[in-house]
């Protein structure tokens, strides 16, 4: 079953994808970043190829004619990855097809419309049976 984690109180929310992809990165992981919103697909992908200047994460668009061969993509199209390792969920709702991913990643920032919409899906996961993981990133500030 999908391990769900939620990263709470992120002032920046694309930086925070952007750490959690170069972790799993990192660790060999295939990442589908779920972005249905033009803009937020466009800002991740603008944030992947500038930072950190020296830590390049390789990625595309999911419907990229590269797709196939590359680690980490941008869209809504979760079958365009080799392995379903990795999904980040940079959208109000659940993602389709989350269920096939060993971790899914929710990143809620601290506008009051997001933290309403990342409780409903709280509720939506927890009522499910998924284990949960809860990350208070007020704690890390500073």
């Amino acid at each position: 079953m999908t391990e769900i984690l939620f990263y709470t109180f992120a002032d920046n929310p694309l930086d925070v994808a952007r750490r959690v992809v170069a972790k799993a990165h990192g660790q060999g992981r295939q990442v589908m970043i779920y972005a249905p919103d033009a803009a937020v697909a466009d800002a991740i992908d603008r944030l992947l190829w500038t930072t950190p200047a020296l830590g390049f994460v390789p990625h595309c668009r999911d419907s990229d004619a590269l797709a196939g061969e590359t680690p980490v993509l941008i869209g809504t199209d979760a079958d365009a990855l080799r392995s379903a390792d990795v999904m980040i969920n940079l959208h109000t709702e659940q993602p389709p097809a989350f269920a096939r991913f060993e971790r899914l990643v929710e990143i809620i920032g601290l506008d009051d419309a997001r933290v309403e919409a990342g409780r409903e899906r709280y509720r939506f996961y927890k009522t499910r049976g998924y284990a949960l993981q809860t990350h208070d990133l007020r704690q890390h500030a500073g």
